[in-house]
């Protein structure tokens, strides 16, 4: 009992070994705790970890170094006249050589700049004054026309020039038909004509040019067709006429060409306007000064684009040699 109470008496001793002991206890409860903290937070303090991440990104540049620049094509660089067409070219009409080219080898819808193609096959085909009778599908085709009738006859000459001065949609489904037997067949020789020519990107499916997706050429391929016909005199001749008489059973009209430029710009002599909501303005235009011809096609501009980008193309083309390089 003595005993007991002398180490009751040394209480403050005991409590503090006790306390000790619960410490030194309570260190491998901790340390796991501590040692998991530790474990997750150090990747994210590394020192080195940064400069590892920096070090990742340098082996991809290496891997993929800047590609050496390469020269533009024609048609890449900047357009200096500031055109407001999409697509255009200017072309010397007596070699076939670029001068000057936008997007040349994209395709556009040609709207009714597709009757240069029609034009060209009926000449090609001949006899010019055969007579042509209007059917009741050549009739209905609309929006620009001559209002032909069924039973109707003209000649291939003078439909002609319903087509190019006119842009008749009625007189080009009677021609074509006329020469391919059908609409279809028609097209596919329109097709075929552009492959000899030389065309790489060109498809028909109509003598007119009304809308179809599968309908479309490039700036360089109409002017190609362009060329072509241009070289057949009758087709000349037709395309820088402004005005014609086109005497029907239903009465006299007065023809007057589309191309405004055969007035607005000094040696204009064709060719041919063109315009669909999809296609937008087009023209296929060509002028000749002092020896030199040049033959312009611009596609998907706008109502002034289609006269002033023609303009600066014809003036572009028809310099001196030296002054176009």
């Amino acid at each position: 009992m003595e005993k007991f109470c002398l180490f009751l008496h040394f209480s403050p001793p005991f409590m503090s070994l006790r306390r000790l002991l619960a410490a030194i206890l309570s260190v491998p409860l901790l340390m796991p705790i501590s040692s998991d903290a530790a474990t997750k937070k150090k990747p994210a303090s590394k020192p080195d970890q940064k400069p590892a991440s920096k070090n990742a990104s340098k082996p991809s540049s290496k891997a993929s170094p800047k590609p050496t620049p390469v020269a533009k094509a024609p048609e890449d660089e900047e357009d200096e006249l500031s055109l407001a067409a999409k697509g255009a070219i200017v072309i010397e009409a007596f070699s076939g050589k670029p001068l000057y080219q936008k997007n040349a080898d994209s395709r556009f819808y040609p709207a009714s700049t597709t009757k240069i193609m029609t034009g060209l096959l009926v000449i090609e085909a001949g006899n010019l004054n055969a007579l042509v009778e209007i059917t009741a599908e050549d009739a209905k085709v609309g929006e620009s026309s001559l209002n032909v009738h069924p039973g109707e006859q003209f000649t291939r000459r003078q439909m002609l020039f319903g087509l190019m001065l006119k842009s008749a949609n009625d007189v080009a489904a009677a021609l074509g038909r006329d020469n391919g037997g059908s609409i279809e067949a028609f097209a596919s020789k329109m097709t075929q004509r552009a492959r000899e020519l030389g065309c790489t990107n060109t498809q028909f499916t109509n003598p007119h040019g009304l809308h179809n997706l599968n309908h479309y050429t490039t700036p360089r391929d109409l002017a190609i067709i362009a060329r072509a016909a241009m070289q057949q005199p009758l087709f000349r001749q037709i395309v820088a006429t402004k005005q014609a008489r086109w005497e029907a059973p239903s009465g006299l009209q007065l023809l007057t060409n589309h191309n405004r430029l055969l007035d607005r710009f000094s040696g204009c002599n064709g060719v041919k306007t063109g315009y669909t909501i999809p296609a937008q303005q087009v023209l296929a235009s060509s002028a000749a000064r002092d020896g030199r011809e040049a033959i312009a096609i611009v596609m998907y501009t706008n109502k002034p684009g289609i006269w002033e980008d023609s303009a600066k193309l014809l003036e572009f083309g028809l310099r001196p040699p030296a002054e176009t390089q």
